[in-house]
């Protein structure tokens, strides 16, 4: 009994063709969310002046978020073994990715608010802290978990879970008591696994991050009522666009699981019944967060520096061989002018 109830309530009242729009959505979205990850994975390998305590946190989110955005895209609910591996490895990676943001924030407010130099010192708390919480935090989840359907695309399947165990438990409980009683642990450890470090995360950064930013404002205030007014302007706007771009930070969380938390306490009242857009919002929103991370953290001024330098030296470096060919091509010949088009490839001597 309890297995056909699971079968029926598989997908709740999701249809195939909704089933593959949402299956396409999750693979776009954390392809996404892999390609911006590894850009930042692959520019703290390649510039060594990138290879700073800070952007070294930004590397370990962005490791979390690839890592997380790539089984992702394996997880398929109608294939068990994948299911499992998308949902305990997206779990571990996604707690591991709100974890690190609360490392950078916490660094930033030891050094600007309390002016601690010490905070190098602390890598290998953070990640004991990071890697060992998300640990826990899987293993956990795996309690009362029959079917290990954890993961973020493999949660629309919620209702097979929660149908199968719990029908199960009342046929061996023989009560509504003991039903109730092992729905509502269940319900507990969802929520304390994962929406819990969630959005502890949220609340961490942005109470960190409001007090950094107003630090930094009485610092700018006070800085520019000291400096000559043909300095203020510059000086204000510098600092209003670092301020700007911190308090964007703690939004990246709220916007990507926010359509999930939702969905998640809506799927507690009602499992047997799925609402299709919040499902789309759910599972595209939160692929989407390691392409969120890679903007927000990665793509910073040093890292634009860094690119546009490497850049530069290339085109020093090639440019005086192209030149003449290029001057080459524009010379007429025979009355006709040749164009790069006619001779796309300069002519090697032999």
């Amino acid at each position: 009994m309890a297995m056909a109830i699971a079968t029926a309530t598989v997908t709740g009242n999701l249809t195939a063709h909704d089933r593959q729009i949402l299956a396409a959505v999750n693979g776009v979205a954390s392809s996404l969310s892999f390609v911006g990850s590894g850009f930042i994975v692959l520019c703290y390998l390649l510039f060594k002046e990138l290879r700073k305590f800070s952007f070294k946190l930004v590397f370990y989110l962005a490791v979390s978020d690839m890592l997380c955005s790539f089984f992702s895209i394996i997880g398929d609910p109608s294939q068990g073994f994948f299911c499992y591996a998308q949902g305990y490895t997206t779990h571990f990676f996604c707690v591991a990715s709100f974890l690190w943001t609360t490392t950078i924030a916490f660094t930033l407010h030891r050094t600007v608010v309390r002016h601690k130099t010490d905070v190098e010192d602390l890598e290998s708390m953070f990640h004991l802290y990071v890697w060992g919480t998300s640990l826990v935090m899987t293993v956990l989840r795996s309690i009362g978990n029959g079917h290990g359907h954890l993961g973020v695309w493999c949660w629309t399947q919620r209702g097979q879970t929660w149908k199968a165990s719990t029908e199960d438990v009342f046929v061996a409980g023989g009560g509504c008591g003991f039903f109730i009683a092992f729905h509502f642990i269940l319900l507990v450890v969802h929520f304390i696994t994962f929406y819990v470090p969630l959005w502890g995360a949220i609340l961490f950064n942005g109470f960190t991050y409001f007090q950094v930013i107003r630090m930094l404002n009485n610092a700018t205030r006070m800085a520019v009522g000291m400096s000559e007014r043909g300095y203020q302007l510059d000086s204000r706007v510098d600092s209003m666009k670092a301020l700007n771009r911190w308090g964007y930070y703690p939004l990246i969380l709220i916007g990507s699981w926010a359509f999930g938390t939702i969905n998640r306490i809506h799927d507690f009242i009602e499992p047997g019944h799925k609402i299709f857009w919040l499902s789309f919002l759910d599972v595209g929103m939160a692929a989407l967060m390691g392409l969120f991370n890679s903007i927000a953290y990665g793509l910073n001024s040093s890292v634009r520096r860094a690119i546009y330098e490497r850049l530069d030296l290339v085109l020093a470096r090639e440019a005086p061989k192209m030149v003449p060919w290029l001057i080459e091509n524009q010379r007429p010949a025979a009355g006709k002018r040749t164009s790069f088009l006619e001779n796309p490839r300069p002519t090697l001597a032999t």
